[in-house]
């Protein structure tokens, strides 16, 4: 091995530095919320932990950290490392709580500003370019949005109807309204649920099931009243899949 490939090979690989982090989400333009937590490893393009609070793959989070100066890619002089992050993986782990789980997140480094759409929409999901996947140190300028297709349906939705407990939290995770609803139709990965509530687009939501013993979380994607007059909203599972 060479001296360059034995350098990038340190560099690349995850430190365990249980740092203190606080993590910065807004998803919509109108709700927010923080959370500290502790890094489980990071390197200087990204890092691993865990929050509380639901997040999913695609989106932005701004972390402040008390980075090693050796480790910052920029800001070496400063004292919190203030860093723009892509979700790049989210998973719900087991909890004695089932309803307020863990989520273990992985995320990218993209530098120290966000892309100029995110100021417009937060709720935005975003996707390392192809043409810079292999760059080590990656910037806003090297993500794109994932384009409104993104949000189709990549299996079929079954007509299922399952009654639902839907829940939604406010920034402190606490619960804030709720109601008994049932789905319109379901998939593995979403799924169509009557409901009453104004929810918007962006927002990440709880459903229970009694039936199937699950709780899941969501993304609203989108809101529609149907020819019926009833309002609808399309869901996508983030946590995990629905066990059809």
């Amino acid at each position: 091995m060479t001296e360059h490939k034995g350098i990038d090979k340190r560099i690349r690989e995850r430190l365990e530095l249980k740092l203190p982090v606080r993590v910065h989400c807004r998803e919509t333009p109108d709700f927010e919320w923080t959370e500290i937590t502790r890094l489980v490893n990071v390197t200087p393009f990204g890092a691993g932990f865990t929050l509380k609070r639901p997040t999913e793959k695609g989106r932005l989070l701004y972390m402040t950290i008390p980075m090693p100066r050796q480790l910052r890619v920029f800001d070496h002089v400063e004292d919190q490392y203030r860093v723009w992050a892509l979700v790049r993986y989210v998973r719900s782990t087991d909890s004695a709580d089932v309803l307020l789980p863990s989520f273990e997140v992985g995320v990218a480094f993209i530098g120290k500003r966000p892309p100029a759409s995110y100021d417009q929409n937060p709720g935005r999901r975003y996707e390392i370019s192809q043409t810079t996947a292999q760059a080590m140190a990656l910037t806003s300028e090297m993500v794109q949005e994932l384009p409104s297709t993104a949000d189709q349906r990549t299996e079929t939705r079954h007509s299922i109807a399952v009654d639902l407990l839907l829940e939604v939290l406010d920034e402190k995770n606490q619960l804030v309204q709720s109601e008994h609803t049932v789905t319109e139709n379901l998939s593995r990965k979403g799924a169509t649920v009557f409901t009453s509530l104004q929810v918007p687009v962006g927002r990440f939501i709880r459903l229970r099931s009694e039936q199937y013993q699950l709780t899941i979380f969501a993304a609203v994607r989108s809101t529609v009243t149907g020819a019926d007059g009833i309002p609808r909203i399309h869901l996508e599972f983030t946590d995990k899949e629905w066990p059809l």
